[in-house]
């Protein structure tokens, strides 16, 4: 079956809030954005995890040499200066009106994702993976596939994908279903990502790196994921010592951390640098995205709100010019207010941004998902406009 056949990817729902009558122009935005003096009142943003008090000893393989060193890390230490960053993008998942799913809003967003030169993320929680069975994600793959064509020659893939197993509390490992998620992402020749789930992390640490070595038994490479609670209820955040196993894991080639916590990336950076340089730790702190001033590299939600400006962004950085910083901020104004809580409600105040950039229909989240009030729109008119002027500061150098 098609996603087209299903005529959406779920059954009706009642929705959270009312549903807007139509969707916004940005020109009408912006007018109401001017009658109300602009940006004003925004909700308090989620704010950080506290970090565990967790030293690093030894862990077979690899051994840290100074565990106290990550009590008290000096930021700037990490600072990487004019490198090379590998950019990520969760690729929206669009809805008409309707509640049908819009496949022509996810195709054009995932081929511009790529032409930026961002890799695109499919199935990921921006494209409400955990709503979505194996049928429409398979079919989801597929399309993605079509739509890129052969990506071998771009780091990991050309495509990385979610292998997300759906479970409820006091569930045990569900090896099998992880390795139908593998098999399928497999078949498009994309990199999974391996999401949390109650049963992969029923264990503790001990039992997530267990279900990650049996992971690594099926995928020659995949990326970890570590994710917040303030995400989904079955995320999981490691602590130092187990990261430090994760490290020894070979298949793994990365993970993504989106603990919405500085100092947690930050440890796992100078743990990274400490003991293997090559892995890949993918900010997913889409309320820090300047995180990659200091060895990060990212897999962001927010990113498809605007994936050629991240690649501007980055562009810049790996080119030492002062731009970075303004077009950071701009981008990072639209981070603050789109993942303010309920934080999960980011899909739909991405999807007004896309409508309201004219890059979508409709701005409907999924008849599940989580609504932000229309009264966003305005304030997210007033940010697209400031990004737009960051995008062109200095344009004549």
């Amino acid at each position: 079956r098609t996603l087209a056949e299903h005529g959406g990817v779920s059954s009706p729902a009642t929705r959270l809030l009312p549903s807007p009558s139509r969707c916004a122009t940005l020109d009408e935005a912006r007018g109401s954005a001017n009658a109300r003096g602009g940006v004003i009142g925004l909700d308090s943003a989620a704010g950080p995890i506290d970090t565990p008090a967790t030293h690093v000893a030894s862990t077979g393989t690899i051994t840290m040499t100074n565990p106290s060193a990550l009590d008290a890390i000096d930021p700037a230490t990490l600072v990487r200066p004019r490198r090379q960053i590998l950019g990520m993008s969760a690729v929206l998942l669009p809805f008409r009106a309707d509640g049908s799913v819009d496949l022509d809003g996810f195709v054009t967003n995932l081929a511009r994702t790529a032409a930026a030169g961002v890799i695109p993320a499919v199935n990921m929680d921006t494209g409400y993976v955990h709503l979505l069975d194996d049928s429409q994600r398979r079919d989801l793959l597929a399309l993605a596939r079509q739509t890129l064509g052969d990506t071998s020659d771009r780091p990991f893939g050309g495509l990385v994908a979610g292998a997300c197993v759906v479970d409820e509390p006091g569930a045990s490992f569900d090896e099998a279903g992880y390795a139908r998620q593998l098999g399928m992402i497999a078949d498009v020749a994309a990199t999974p990502v391996i999401f949390p789930s109650f049963g992969l992390a029923a264990g503790g640490d001990s039992g997530l790196l267990a279900g990650y070595r049996s992971i690594a038994r099926r995928a020659d490479r995949f990326i970890g994921f570590e994710l917040s609670t303030e995400f989904v209820a079955s995320g999981r955040l490691l602590g130092l010592e187990a990261y430090a196993e994760l490290l020894a894991i070979p298949q793994c080639a990365g993970a993504k951390h989106s603990s919405l916590s500085r100092r947690m990336e930050w440890q796992r950076l100078a743990l990274r640098n400490q003991l293997r340089p090559d892995f890949h730790v993918f900010t997913g702190n889409d309320l820090a995205i300047d995180m990659v001033r200091y060895g990060s590299d990212w897999l962001l939600g927010l990113s498809t709100a605007w994936p050629e400006a991240f690649a501007r962004r980055d562009r810049w950085w790996a080119e030492g010019d002062d731009r970075f910083d303004e077009l950071d901020d701009a981008l990072q104004a639209l981070g603050d207010f789109a993942f303010r809580k309920p934080v999960p409600a980011y899909k739909h105040s991405l999807a007004q941004t896309l409508a309201l950039r004219g890059l979508l229909a409709c701005d409907e989240p999924h008849p599940q998902g989580l609504r932000r009030p229309d009264s966003d729109r305005p304030i997210l008119a007033t940010i697209i406009e400031r990004i737009e002027q960051a995008m062109g500061a200095g344009a004549a150098r």
